[in-house]
């Protein structure tokens, strides 16, 4: 200022010389006047120090929910947890996965030491209950999930049978006295098993057709061992699906369909066509519409041709054992497979699973709706409806994501999945199903319309795993309502945008992490569970200076700013 008070530079200057400086300078600038304090909080300076600062691509427009730039930049960088805030060493060994209550109050861990311990969630996080399942002849834990209420806790498990075979298992635990309610067999044990009710849990059982061919069989339990009346069972039957070329069910979750009308964020909102994954059946015969005569009859008339062409010789290329196996299998399929009977609108709730056509290594994702007179234990307990000639249940949906899918996860309203896949080289071809594919490093998190059945955003590549194909594991993932997380092979967990598709955080461990989960009341809340025993709490800057600060008050923007740069 001059002598009179007038400015000696003016505000375009100022504001070309604060394009130059980082956004830590541009705040300590902005506190030396009132004329500097005004440019600092310029709308276009600070656009300009967002794209530059986060890399976001220039044609990605600011969030719709956004007030301001200077606000969305704050909001990324001051309500991202990745603050390590506690540690906890409770587990003995490796923590395979974590999963909050719906109220955020409590969460469940599992571990290859055999336990699942239930925690009190409060500003210091609290060992509540941990229940041993050695005596059950579990091998370890792997998976939990609460009901929709928090009365129960679903904790799924390997299970040792006889002559050292190993399957899994379901246990029931109620929340209020943490007695052991049922358990539930579950076969593969990487079906893990979900909620569909509150009292009714899903669970698989695999039955072996021939030397590469099965099916897998999805069940209804009921949380209670105890039958109720002469009308309500146990257990019900599903759904029943044909397995080709050693592939398997595994990783069930049920998405509920009532909540995609209100999505927390609208991911496609201006985007550019993307690819739809909409197939509706297996098969390239049952897609290409009927023709003549029942589906039974061209299906045998088919079979006998085939059949008959082999043992003329006639069959070119020759094909191998596996090959004429799964030829055989799935001509046997296309007309004894109950087809899909409603639309979209019919469903309540989606069953969503890993499966595979191809190879073993699960690379397709599978969907099937589930309709409300499904969705209890009443009425008859096998094949309801189901005449002779329809002995398997067709897919609603397949995805293919042309890799090794090793984890999902669904947005809070449901209407979102995201995977993670490890993607098959370009053009590669399965020539023998026991013999996938290489599998790439780079982990690519895709993202699907639940609605559409669309692929949405473009793929992230910002974390890397190494086992291979034959070794791969699950990595568990999480989404909140602006953040989604996941664990990695490298040692760390991560954390993204949802909208502007940028890596905001690496969570640093000392082996693989496994698992990572969002409180579902506060987004500035994570929890990572690793291979190095323990399960790390974080929270974002903003909390941990609300929580360390002696009253309730704000700190300067500024101050975080400097002292937290990542």
């Amino acid at each position: 200022m001059d002598e009179g008070g007038t400015p000696l530079l003016p505000d375009s200057l100022i504001y070309q010389i604060f394009l130059s400086l980082g956004p830590a300078d541009v705040l300590a600038a902005g506190q030396v006047c009132r004329q500097w304090q005004a440019v600092s909080r310029d709308e276009f300076l600070w656009r300009e120090q967002f794209y530059r600062y986060y890399q976001v691509a220039r044609d990605v427009p600011r969030h719709p929910a956004a007030t301001s730039w200077y606000e969305e930049f704050r909001r990324l960088y001051d309500t991202v947890p990745c603050v390590e805030v506690q540690t906890l060493r409770e587990h003995a060994d490796q923590v395979l996965h974590l999963s909050f209550s719906h109220s955020g109050y409590q969460f469940a861990s599992c571990s290859k030491d055999c336990t699942v311990k239930i925690w009190n969630n409060d500003l210091t996080i609290s060992l509540l209950h941990s229940a041993d399942m050695r005596p059950y002849n579990w091998s370890y834990t792997q998976f939990s999930q609460f009901n929709q209420d928090d009365s129960l806790l679903l904790a799924s498990g390997v299970f040792l049978g006889p002559h050292n075979s190993s399957s899994g298992e379901i246990a029931v635990i109620s929340l209020d006295n943490f007695a052991l309610l049922s358990r539930v067999r579950n076969k593969p044990y990487d079906v893990f098993g979900c909620w569909l009710t509150e009292t009714s849990l899903i669970s698989g059982n695999l039955h072996r057709i021939g030397d590469i061919t099965s099916c897998s069989v999805l069940w209804l339990n009921n949380a209670f061992q105890d039958v109720e009346s002469e009308n309500v069972n146990v257990v019900k039957r599903l759904f029943k699906i044909q397995n080709l070329n050693a592939s398997t069910i595994r990783t069930v979750m049920v998405a509920d369909c009532s909540r995609f009308d209100s999505p927390d964020l609208l991911l496609d909102a201006g985007a550019l066509p993307c690819r739809v994954f909409d197939l509706g059946s297996d098969s390239e015969d049952e897609a290409g519409g009927p023709g003549p005569g029942p589906a039974p009859a061209r299906t045998k008339e088919g079979l006998r041709r085939f059949l008959d062409g082999l043992l003329d010789g006639r069959a070119q290329p020759q094909l191998s054992e596996h090959a004429l196996e799964t030829k055989v299998a799935e001509l046997l399929a296309q007309g004894r497979t109950k087809p899909p009977e409603h639309s979209m609108a019919d469903a309540h709730k989606l069953l969503i699973f890993t499966t595979g056509c191809l190879t073993y290594s699960p690379h397709q994702i599978g969907i099937k709706h589930i309709l409300p007179h499904q969705m209890t234990t009443a009425g008859p307990v096998l094949g309801e409806g189901r005449g002779s000639d329809a002995f398997f249940d067709a897919l609603d949906h397949v995805i293919d994501v042309h890799g090794h899918i090793i984890g999902m996860g669904l947005s809070p309203d449901n209407r979102y999945l995201y995977v993670n896949s490890r993607a098959w080289p370009s053009g590669s071809v399965v020539a023998d199903p026991m013999q996938p594919p290489p599998i790439a490093e780079e982990i690519d998190l895709l993202v699907f319309d639940l609605k559409t059945m669309r692929e949405v955003k473009r793929a992230l590549r910002a974390h890397r795993a190494y086992t291979p194909n034959d070794e791969c594991f699950f990595i568990f993932l999480d989404v909140s309502r602006d953040f989604v997380a996941s664990g990695a092979e490298d040692r760390h967990g991560y954390i993204w945008d949802r909208h502007y598709n940028i890596c905001l955080a690496k969570l640093r461990h000392q082996d693989v992490v496994n698992s990572v989960v969002f409180s579902p009341r506060e987004q500035e809340l994570l929890l990572t569970a690793s291979d190095d025993a323990t399960i790390k709490a974080w929270r974002s800057p903003r909390t941990v200076r609300i929580h360390q600060a002696p009253r309730p008050r704000p700190y300067p923007f500024i101050s975080w700013f400097g002292s937290q740069r990542r």
